[in-house]
């Protein structure tokens, strides 16, 4: 599945593993970049490379390794190629 199949706006749901709950996290993509936005804390600017969202610096040790699921996406949040959680990704 090609990213353009990301554009738009995803509502973000913990799955599993050390992610904190995400309540009201969106993820917005427009073509190869996008945004992971938490209420109260600043957008966290990411480049879409196929289905893996590489964060800028200084969180460019993340990336988010994405598979299609139930028409939306399972995300693997990773650290320096480390899985640390889980979550699901919904269009809203």
């Amino acid at each position: 599945m090609d990213s353009g199949s990301l554009d738009g706006v995803w509502k973000v749901e913990r799955v599993g593993g050390a992610l904190p709950p995400l309540y009201g996290c969106r993820k917005r993509i427009n073509g190869r970049r996008g945004t992971t936005k938490f209420w109260h804390v600043p957008a966290l600017p990411f480049e879409v490379r196929g289905l893996e969202l590489h964060y800028r610096p200084p969180f460019n040790m993340l990336v988010d390794v994405l598979e299609p699921q139930d028409g939306g996406y399972f995300g693997r949040a990773t650290i320096a190629g480390r899985e640390f959680g889980q979550f699901r990704m919904t269009r809203v």
